[in-house]
């Protein structure tokens, strides 16, 4: 049982939790996922069954797509809603809600669009020498963390769906690796009244969006369950495109390299293999010194 399903991830599991209840439901133990969602956030989960679990290392670095509520007025150790209350700005109900509405949005969020520098959370499941820093956290530990580069593609205000008092609701699109709770800490520190991420939903991941997603429950009552499963060559479509000769295939099962005879590629990059038919027979690496495509990741 080989492909790609798209779970829509419900409030309160964890990632692990899910991917066990596919397991079970498919009955079989070759699943993986792609990308973390914290127990509180719900969307988008790109589950691999199979051989698809081979091509991890080309999708977990794609863009993902966020709805996320913030709500101001304090910061939680966590900077979301499960955590405990950590500063207050001193100001009441109604100072927040005058200051929110005076926002010129705009003028906050460019501060954030485009590449900037983030500091992960202590409370996430970043590892630093080999221990994952939410370990640390609930020790009471504060580890040093080193700041890295993320973009943001995309953040706007949702206006047209309404939220509570004291809250806004964003769309978010960013490179993988962003956290979207630091975020919304960030936004509440330029507002003046502090913040922390009240909801959390994912709506893409890469070329994935939720209107393909499936939810645990839907899945268990299907007849056969497999049959929802997407095929490999979804999972790297993004990826440009190299046929191969007929009297390559079999040799590109073998691991053996292809000359290239159409427009070289870039240097280093990845390229799905694939016959005549379509069928994706491995992922290759083009080498441009020697004008060849070399199989690295091989599928049966």
């Amino acid at each position: 049982m080989n492909g790609i399903l798209i779970i829509d991830k419900p409030d309160g599991l964890t990632s692990h939790d899910v991917v066990a209840r596919v397991r079970r439901i498919l009955r079989t133990r070759r699943v993986g996922h792609t990308g973390t969602l914290d127990p509180f956030a719900t969307g988008v989960m790109v589950i691999l069954v199979g051989q698809a679990t081979r091509l991890a290392q080309f999708l977990d670095r794609d863009e993902k797509e966020y709805e996320a509520v913030v709500r101001f007025g304090y910061e939680t150790d966590t900077g979301d809603r499960t955590g405990a209350k950590k500063q207050d700005f001193d100001t009441t109900t109604e100072e927040v809600n005058e200051k929110i509405r005076a926002i010129n949005w705009e003028n906050v969020f460019s501060q954030f669009r485009g590449e900037t520098e983030q500091t992960p959370p202590m409370y996430s499941a970043k590892k630093i020498d080999g221990k994952k820093l939410y370990e640390h956290a609930r020790r009471g530990e504060t580890i040093e963390r080193k700041s890295v580069f993320i973009n943001i593609s995309e953040l706007s205000l949702i206006e047209d769906e309404p939220v509570g008092p004291l809250e806004i609701k964003l769309r978010v699109a960013c490179s993988a690796g962003t956290y979207v709770r630091t975020l919304a800490e960030d936004i509440g520190r330029v507002v003046g009244t502090g913040a922390h991420l009240s909801e959390l939903r994912r709506s893409r991941a890469g070329q994935f969006d939720i209107s393909q997603a499936i939810s645990l429950e839907s899945l268990a009552s299907l007849d056969d369950p497999a049959s929802v499963l997407l095929p490999l060559s979804h999972a790297v479509s993004h990826l440009p495109k190299f046929v191969l000769p007929d009297d390559r295939v079999e040799k590109t099962r073998n691991g053996l390299s292809s000359r290239v005879s159409q427009t070289p590629f870039a240097d280093g990059e990845s390229l799905r293999m694939q016959d005549s038919l379509g069928s994706l027979i491995a992922i290759g690496i083009y080498d441009a010194a020697e004008n060849t495509v070399r199989p690295k990741v091989v599928l049966v």
